[in-house]
């Protein structure tokens, strides 16, 4: 575990700078470092110190005020430096997208683990099972939404005798969505068939409301609602005639856009202790576009402010300035998010300044190549232009497309010092 909690960084690795011995991450701050000072080379994807540990207690005390567990989704960040931040703070346990991912969990200490997924492959239920094996007390829930997919658990767990029962959940699904069962009809005869099967124990009822998500209280607050009572009737139906396996019943939901929205619908009364867990997993860095936009609604829905804050930044130099209002930035696909938008500039450094400062409102990122960015403005902010070797911030969309082009981050103080790291394992 020292080994991915405390990995050593070697030249080689992108942000490192050449040359350099290797370092353990506990040695980077006594290196001294600087973003700002030319000291990392970039382009560099950063974490700011502040704003991280904000919003991992921010979303903790918000998961305990109402009631429910967090499982946050380990899948964003795949960092075990991150992940036990996350369970320091409070988590009851992590989320994962498939069996690869739990190993890295596990690894780190997770001893609680839900993979939100179907899985279906007899290699990723022999790796489940070995690390069940390997680890007394470790649980771990993964998610069924057809007979199809508990025949292939059957055919699996009919041929090793000895295996121990998998723990799942039953997903509900939106018509034109992602997975899940699409009828009420469909989830209680699966829901029976799970309760039969000797090679499964129903443990809970999930559902994932993100993907209908839109940022308008007046659109999302119905949906919301609507799935999650579908989910609950489930819920119900499942308690009443006795087809849940665990003393206690899990009901799960939720990713960073409108966890409030879901938060309330997670712990109805049923016959046996409900435990509620709560997915998110963007909160932990934020972003500058689309979740800050999507949390201002549920700032307005709570009535609270200062809730999460932006902490994952990109900074690159500016390599060429070919035209009129066009500047080329060294950052490119290959370095940040494009997936939801473009990149956002939020920062300035000039060359040989420790300090940054704010861009003119017409700055916008227009396109990337996979090394290339363009960045453009108004002629009314032509006397603002960026100069040859300048150093842009850049603000991002959709943590989770940037964490996985990075093999480690600088965590920085505000006045961007490198006191810390995290490393991550896709």
């Amino acid at each position: 575990m020292n080994d991915l909690l405390d990995p050593t960084l070697a030249p080689g690795l992108k942000g490192l700078p050449q040359g350099h011995p290797p370092l353990r991450r506990s040695e980077l701050a006594a290196a001294g470092w600087n973003v700002l000072a030319g000291d990392l080379p970039l382009p560099i994807a950063l974490l700011k110190r502040e704003a991280l540990e904000h919003n991992v207690a921010w979303m903790q005390q918000q998961t305990d005020a109402w009631g429910l567990s967090l499982a946050p989704h380990g899948k964003t960040t795949m960092s075990p430096q991150l992940f036990r931040r996350q369970l320091d703070a409070g988590a009851w346990g992590l989320t994962f997208a498939n069996a690869t991912q739990l190993a890295v969990g596990v690894a780190a200490g997770v001893r609680r683990a839900v993979i939100a997924n179907q899985v279906i492959d007899d290699g990723d239920l022999a790796a489940i099972q070995a690390q069940l094996a390997a680890h007394p007390g470790l649980r771990v829930v993964f998610l069924v939404d057809s007979q199809a997919q508990l025949a292939l658990i059957d055919a699996w767990f009919a041929a090793r005798p000895g295996s121990a029962p998998f723990e799942v959940m039953l997903e509900i699904g939106l018509d034109g969505g992602r997975t899940g069962c699409r009828t009420q009809e469909e989830a209680l005869t699966l829901a029976r068939a799970l309760h039969a099967s000797a090679a499964v124990r129903l443990a809970g009822i999930e559902c994932y409301e993100g993907l209908g998500a839109t940022g308008r209280t007046e659109a999302d607050q119905p949906y919301a609602e609507s799935l999650m009572g579908r989910a609950e009737a489930v819920a119900r139906l499942c308690d009443a005639q006795g087809l849940f396996d665990t003393d206690e019943v899990l009901m799960s939901a939720g990713g960073s856009a409108i966890f409030d929205l879901v938060a309330g619908r997670l712990r109805p009364t049923l016959g046996r202790p409900v435990r509620g867990l709560l997915r998110s997993g963007c909160y932990v860095t934020h972003d500058h576009g689309f979740y800050r936009r999507m949390v201002q609604a549920v700032e307005q829905r709570c009535g609270c402010a200062d809730t999460l804050r932006p902490a994952l930044e990109v900074w690159a130099a500016v390599q060429s300035r070919p035209e009129a209002r066009l500047a080329i930035l060294a950052v490119g696909k290959r370095d940040i998010s494009f997936d939801l938008e473009m990149p956002i500039p939020i920062a300035r450094a000039a060359r040989g300044s420790l300090s940054a400062g704010a861009v003119p409102p017409t700055w916008r990122v227009t396109a990337l190549n996979d090394q290339h960015a363009y960045l453009r403005w108004d002629e009314a902010d032509a006397g603002h232009a960026p100069l040859v070797g300048e150093r842009v911030g850049l603000g991002i969309s959709h943590p989770c497309t940037t964490f996985d082009k990075w093999h480690w981050m600088p965590v920085v103080e505000n006045d961007y010092r490198v006191t810390d790291a995290v490393a991550m394992h896709f």
